[in-house]
């Protein structure tokens, strides 16, 4: 087990003998911990607890300088106790001296991404405490920091940004997610949309994770439907789908999320949805753990759109993927969804349901029929099998 750490001695305050977390100066010269010393005062005594003298002035004033010594011990020092941290966060104080060290230029890059480093650690070995860094202010403040005005110059910005969103994504399940609408705003939007526009894919993700939350509240509606309308934002999270296995994840559900809202629909289909959603689907076809029933179910509803069926039938393998997904192993949501596209798509279209029949959907439809899948499933199968038949004999008599 690891050793605790020694706090030295001109650390700790002299009533409670834990590291200060809010120290103070009394008239008399002396430094204590601002919530002991209080204590100490409101039961009744009027003294100096080191010297015993009479305090004739009770003023307090806060000691910086020790409190910069503090903060700058506990992130050279070997690692210190997570409670010992939790306390230096607990103050206003050291809330805001969080907030100059990582916005003031005077303070090196290492030191902030150490900091970010161990605000990430401590979200993510104490989650039951993370409902107190909440409280704290830290993720508005995380929050204001990376989509604010402040924006340092330095190459290596964006390994910052990256820190910041990673520590805002591990808080994000425990914040008030009313809190986000501080992002809508137009500089903010407009910041949200640089941000999309970097390279780094840990940056496009954490945002796609910040866009499943908003679409998912009621308390941000307004602010998912401003976002949708970015059509640079929806673009960013549509080529997240070609990317690794967890951000194409990412993003298969911010845009589901996003679908949710009819009105964001069609910008969806104008980003080019249908044709990522499809590529996903194919991707992830010899895959059984996969977002794929997601991804299908958002096509389903996509494709209430003529907008949507078009790029469907014009895509080169859309009916072959949804077809594939008809009977899929241990996927019978997934196939659900695509028997209701498919169904959707034939009754508009000749060429989509030559092209279904083509792909081989009869054998695929019988299979599913033969399987353990649920009745409501089976019966989709047996309505889709009955309109390509009706439609076959009806082309049939047009023939002659």
């Amino acid at each position: 087990m690891e050793e605790e750490m020694v706090i030295p001695h001109l650390f700790r305050c002299p009533i409670s003998l834990d590291l200060f977390t809010d120290p103070v100066i009394l008239s008399t010269g002396h430094t204590y911990d601002r919530s002991s010393i209080e204590k100490w005062l409101a039961a009744g005594n009027l003294t100096c607890p080191v010297t015993m003298q009479k305090l004739h002035d009770p003023s307090m004033v806060p000691n910086h300088t020790l409190r910069h010594l503090i903060d700058q011990w506990i992130r050279k020092a070997p690692r210190l106790s997570t409670d010992h941290y939790l306390k230096t966060l607990g103050s206003e104080f050291s809330l805001a001296g969080i907030k100059h060290s990582l916005e003031s230029p005077e303070i090196s890059l290492d030191a902030k991404l150490q900091i970010l480093a161990d605000i990430e650690a401590l979200s993510g070995e104490l989650p039951s405490k993370n409902y107190r860094l909440i409280r704290l202010g830290l993720f508005s403040m995380l929050l204001e920091i990376v989509f604010g005005d402040h924006h340092p110059h330095y190459q290596e910005y964006v390994n910052f940004v990256e820190q910041v969103l990673l520590c805002v994504v591990k808080l994000l399940p425990y914040s008030d997610l009313g809190s986000l609408n501080i992002l809508n705003k137009e500089s903010k939007i407009a910041r949200f949309v640089v941000l999309f526009d970097q390279e780094s894919v840990v940056i496009r993700e954490c945002l796609c994770l910040l866009v499943e939350k908003i679409s998912s509240s009621l308390y941000t509606r307004q602010l998912c439907i401003v976002l949708a309308q970015q059509q640079s934002i929806l673009r960013g999270i549509v080529q997240l789908l070609h990317e690794t296995s967890d951000a194409s994840k990412a993003g298969t559900k911010s845009l589901s999320a996003l679908c949710s809202l009819e009105s964001n629909r069609e910008h969806l289909v104008r980003a080019g949805a249908v044709h990522g959603l499809v590529n996903y689907i194919l991707g992830t076809y010899k895959h059984e753990i996969s977002l794929a029933p997601v991804a299908m179910k958002t096509l389903e509803v996509l494709l209430r759109l003529d907008s949507a069926r078009t790029d469907m039938v014009h895509h080169p393998n859309g009916i072959s993927a949804l077809v594939k997904m008809v009977f899929r192993v241990s996927d019978h949501e997934g196939s659900k969804s695509a028997i209701n596209s498919l169904m959707i798509i034939c009754r508009d279209s000749i060429r989509a349901r030559e092209e279904v029949i083509s792909a081989g959907v009869l054998t695929q439809l019988l299979l599913l029929l033969q399987s353990q899948c649920n009745e409501r499933t089976k019966t989709k199968a047996r309505m889709l099998l009955k309109l390509l038949r009706t439609m076959w004999i009806e082309d049939s008599k047009q023939d002659y």
